[in-house]
């Protein structure tokens, strides 16, 4: 009996991540059924989604290249969103981070290192005071700060491309700014690839982060905040000083996502609609179960399963858009509150037997 309260205990406990790979693994298996019924070669096109990404190590730096910045506005969203408001500032701090980050490769000159260290602190400031103004305008308007924040992303989306057209912009041939100083931009880790330092700059985030939000005063006043406000009010926390500095925090890590992006991927900026980070960061804080330990790895599954979609639309007849399909399943099943609620409540319901059957078996 000890035994299966204990494996009713795992499973519980473990309840959101099995529901999770539960998600993805039924997405999997729809996707590879429609590939079946569409495609001419559906084995070796099921091959070039799953193991493509693996067959050269272009491939597979181009998985880890395009995770960064799905890891950087995960990292973001996790920390406003853990305090309870739906705040999605951050896709107008990675753009406007971004264009900052221009304006400095552009137009600032500086040593070295020193050139591409302020040109992201720079970045990051300005992505942390624009994530602020949703939080703040909302205890003055009283307009919900959700739809203040995509508000905002569409202004500094203009405001950002504004700046880039007048001041920043190559005259002649494409639409983009003036390429940047080789000072200000992220050297390659490894030849024959993309892979800059933003990655080791996106792995220091992660520790941040998950110190800030785990192992930190801080972190535990959002958490509360977050799952009771009214409660941490009676704590003693002050909720809208944690919600002010989550949503800077949150805002300071999107802008300097953007800023790694430009110096680390491009000679200068062509970014002329939106980027929409935002929804990535969304998607992988969701599949991370809310978990900033889980955040990277659900990015490299997400950037895995597109460069394998279009791996697989190169070499096959079938379009890399399937993937998008993918993400919707998962999301859809993710997001419902009934996916396996059967099954929870079975086992709830068989622990709580099991805990009764104990307590009499102590009285007796």
């Amino acid at each position: 009996m000890k035994k299966t309260g204990q494996k009713t205990d795992y499973v519980m406990k473990y309840f959101s991540v099995i529901r999770i790979i539960s998600a993805i693994a039924i997405a999997l298996l729809i996707v590879f059924a429609i590939i079946f019924m569409v495609s001419d070669q559906p084995v070796f096109a099921i091959r070039k989604l799953v193991l493509g990404p693996l067959e050269t190590k272009r491939s597979f730096f181009n998985v880890l290249e395009r995770a960064v910045p799905l890891i950087f506005s995960g990292l973001a969203l996790n920390i406003i969103l853990r305090s309870g408001v739906f705040s999605i500032a951050a896709d107008g701090s990675f753009y406007m981070g971004a264009v900052v980050a221009t304006a400095m490769a552009v137009k600032v000159q500086l040593p070295n290192i020193v050139h591409q260290c302020v040109l992201i602190l720079a970045a990051a400031i300005v992505g942390g005071l624009i994530s602020m103004l949703p939080i703040i305008f909302e205890k003055f308007t009283r307009v919900n700060a959700t739809v203040l924040s995509i508000m905002f992303n569409s202004i500094f989306y203009y405001v950002g491309y504004s700046i880039v057209s007048a001041y920043l912009l190559e005259k002649t041939g494409q639409w983009g700014s003036s390429y940047f100083l080789d000072t200000a931009r992220l050297g390659n880790l490894l030849k024959g690839t993309s892979m800059n330092w933003g990655f080791v700059i996106m792995i220091a985030t992660v520790f941040f982060v998950v110190f800030l939000m785990e192992k930190t005063s801080f972190g535990y006043k959002v958490r509360v905040t977050g799952i009771n406000s009214a409660f941490a009010k009676n704590a003693g926390i002050k909720t809208g000083k944690v919600i002010l500095t989550a949503s800077f925090i949150s805002g300071l890590i999107a802008g300097m996502g953007g800023a790694v992006e430009m110096v680390g991927m491009y000679k200068r900026f062509q970014w002329q609609t939106s980027v929409n980070y935002v929804w990535d960061g969304l998607m992988v804080h969701m599949l991370a179960n809310e978990n900033p330990y889980f955040i990277p790895v659900t990015a490299f599954f997400i950037a895995y399963l597109r460069i394998g979609a279009e791996i697989m639309s190169r070499a096959t007849d079938l379009d890399n858009e399937i993937v998008a399909f993918l993400q919707c399943i998962v999301i859809l099943l993710v997001g419902a509150e009934r996916f396996l609620a059967v099954i929870k409540k079975r086992k709830e319901q068989k622990n709580a037997l099991l805990q009764a059957q104990e307590a009499s078996e102590k009285e007796v």
